[in-house]
């Protein structure tokens, strides 16, 4: 990968992707699930007679996408991750007012866990309406409904699967960027050495 040319777009090149990608490979090592970096939309892929493990990949290699893509994978079902994409069927960026709602309803809860994940990682979160060519979304009320749902998970607690990712991502992200020297990446790969 480029970081140089990447760089000048959008976002700049995020040396804690790698870290990431190490940490969900490596704390979820029992699913047989990886993360991936994509170059272009992401998207869930089951594993099958191409590649033996399933594959959560993220959009461009940005860190928020990963969360993002992470938090639908906690809340899948066994059998949904049997399938491509979970079987949910997207409604592309250009929805009409109906079609927003519907979205906005079904990405109340993977938001509230990507806002955890966010937090865990010492960053800071903001909803995605994704509807950039469509009708102009209420930030604001879809915001508090992801807030609701993130006050709901802290009361009552939070899909195992993501519980284990918040746990492992404060582990890292803060307590040991704070407190170690050894460069992050070795630390997210398990590196012990001092």
């Amino acid at each position: 990968m480029n970081t140089q040319g990447n760089q000048s777009q959008k976002n700049e090149f995020d040396s804690d992707v790698d870290v990431l990608i190490a940490l969900f490979n490596r704390t979820f090592a029992d699913f047989n699930t990886r993360l991936v970096r994509g170059n272009d939309e992401p998207i869930y892929l089951p594993a099958d007679e191409t590649c033996s493990y399933h594959q959560i990949v993220f959009a461009h290699g940005f860190f928020s996408s990963a969360l993002h893509e992470i938090s639908h994978w906690c809340i899948a079902g066994e059998k949904r991750r049997l399938l491509e994409d979970y079987g949910y069927w997207y409604c592309p960026d250009g929805r009409n007012a109906h079609q927003q709602a519907e979205f906005e309803k079904v990405e109340v809860k993977p938001q509230a866990i990507e806002w955890a994940f966010t937090e865990a990682a010492g960053r800071k979160f903001q909803v995605s309406t994704d509807n950039l060519d469509g009708v102009e979304p209420d930030r604001e009320a879809f915001t508090n409904n992801v807030a609701a749902q993130l006050a709901h998970y802290r009361a009552t607690g939070f899909p195992p699967r993501a519980q284990r990712f918040i746990g492992a991502l404060s582990d890292t992200f803060s307590s040991l960027k704070q407190n170690d020297t050894r460069p992050l990446s070795s630390i997210a790969a398990g590196d012990d050495a001092a």
